[in-house]
This record gives C-alpha cells, sequence and structure tokens, in this order.
C-alpha cells in the first residue's frame, strides 16, 4: 500500500506540474500575443476551470504524501507533500488579489494596468510552476532511491 501512496503522489505533482508548466510556456504567453483585452477576457474561464484541477491535484498529492510517510515510507515525503500543498495558500494569499483584479467587471481590459496585472500574474504563477517542478523531481528521486 505505502508504494501505491507513493506513485498516487507522484501522479498528482505530475499532472500539476505539467499543468502549470504548459500555462507558463504555452498558454498565458499565446493570451498575451491575442492583445490584453482578449489576454483579459480569455483569463476568468480559463483560471476557473485551471482553479478546480490544480487545486485538487495538489490537496490530493499531500494527502497520498502524508499516507505514504504515515504507512513508513521517508520523511521526504511528507517534506515534498508539504512542499507540495504549499502551493494552495501562495494561490490564495499571493496570487488571489491579482486574479481577483483580473476578473474585475470594471477592469478596463485595454488599459495598461490590465496588462500590468497580466505580467504580475505570469510570474507570480510561474513560483507555483518552479514549486511543484522541484517537488516532482524530489519524489521521482525517492521512488527510484526507494525502489
Amino acid at each position: 500500500m505505502q508504494t501505491v501512496a507513493q506513485f498516487l503522489t507522484t501522479l498528482c505533482c505530475s499532472l500539476f506540474a505539467g499543468a502549470a508548466l504548459y500555462v507558463s510556456l504555452v498558454e498565458h504567453p499565446a493570451r498575451m500575443e491575442c492583445g490584453t483585452q482578449v489576454a483579459v477576457t480569455e483569463f476568468s474561464p480559463s483560471y476557473r476551470r485551471a482553479a478546480v484541477m490544480q487545486a485538487l491535484l495538489a490537496v490530493l498529492g499531500f494527502l497520498f504524501s502524508l499516507i505514504a510517510w504515515l504507512q513508513g515510507s521517508d520523511i521526504r515525503w511528507l517534506v515534498g507533500g508539504v512542499l507540495f500543498i504549499s502551493v494552495v495558500p501562495f494561490t490564495l494569499i499571493v496570487i488571489m488579489p491579482t486574479n481577483k483584479a483580473l476578473m474585475d467587471a470594471s477592469l478596463d481590459k485595454t488599459s495598461p494596468q490590465a496588462h500590468q496585472f497580466l505580467t504580475r500574474w505570469a510570474r507570480l504563477h510561474a513560483v507555483r510552476t518552479v514549486v511543484s517542478l522541484l517537488t516532482l523531481v524530489l519524489f521521482l528521486y525517492l521512488m527510484v532511491a526507494e525502489a
């Protein structure tokens, strides 16, 4: 059962990191190429869909890492799980004000301020991407080291 929890932890983190990397390298740059007005317009529906998936993956990944540790896995599984779940409070505390500003109906979608919000969001999202990728590397290392 311990290896199942480790696999599920790594799977959740892999899916999260892959999605985050895609958004950082493909989706957000593509939306920005369409101009600020289109980028702001597309942001809200994209964010709504991604938020549910990514929050679920982070929470499940953490819970599976906790289960793996409780079943006797190395403490680094729990450390990785804590690092992975840290993207949730980071999003709620650090990124959420920018998300709300981008989704505010009163925001002028053609303004320099809207462009600044999109640029800030990209930098903040990159933090989540790097954290999830580093966590994935840790989980993959642990899986290989314990095999």
